[in-house]
């Protein structure tokens, strides 16, 4: 039987414990190293959207996202966009995010498509953008809004070679040169 974790007992592991890992419903798991090609993906989409997002929000990569206290659920996803008055408060909350970006790779498919939609769409962050890494030529993203009513996102809009988006915030950033 594994030991579940508790949220204080994560938050007095070190930030090197913590790394490479996730706590869904209390039991921590274990995420595979992410290619070259995923980190700069990744690396790239938070530095188009810290740009765009001024001085009200920032865009990072690798930091976790308290969804839930009890049971505790940690994720990191690949880009948050969050508020820039709340960089020092940790954990960061669902309420201080506008939008999580998740790199669809072999191995995260069903978590990054299904699994994380969820989690993400009941925490109430407003915005999930998947973004599908093509065999060849540009990365599709794929935009998610959500619904408050029922807690689940809808369907936005799709983007190939340009994301031209107006939400959270008005950003292009050009998929080619990803």
């Amino acid at each position: 039987m594994h030991r579940r974790v508790t949220s204080e007992q994560y938050d007095s592991w070190s930030e090197e414990q913590c790394a490479g890992i996730e706590i869904v419903d209390a039991t921590v798991v274990v995420s595979p190293s992410a290619s070259k090609r995923h980190n700069r993906l990744a690396r790239l989409l938070a530095n188009a959207l810290d740009r765009a997002g001024g001085v009200e929000w920032n865009a990072d990569t690798d930091f976790d996202v308290r969804l839930q206290d009890v049971p505790l659920n940690n994720r990191r996803p690949d880009v948050v966009v969050y508020r820039a008055d709340t960089i020092d408060i940790a954990p960061t909350r669902p309420e201080h995010v506008a939008l999580v970006v998740e790199v669809v790779s072999p191995g995260s498919e069903t978590t990054d498509r299904v699994v994380k939609v969820d989690q993400y769409a009941k925490a109430g962050i407003p915005f999930y953008w998947r973004v599908e890494q093509a065999a060849s030529g540009a990365p599709v993203v794929c935009t998610s809004i959500l619904d408050p009513a029922g807690c689940a996102y809808r369907d936005g809009e799709v983007f190939t070679g340009t994301v031209r988006a107006t939400v959270p915030f008005p950003v292009e950033i050009d998929l080619g040169a990803l």
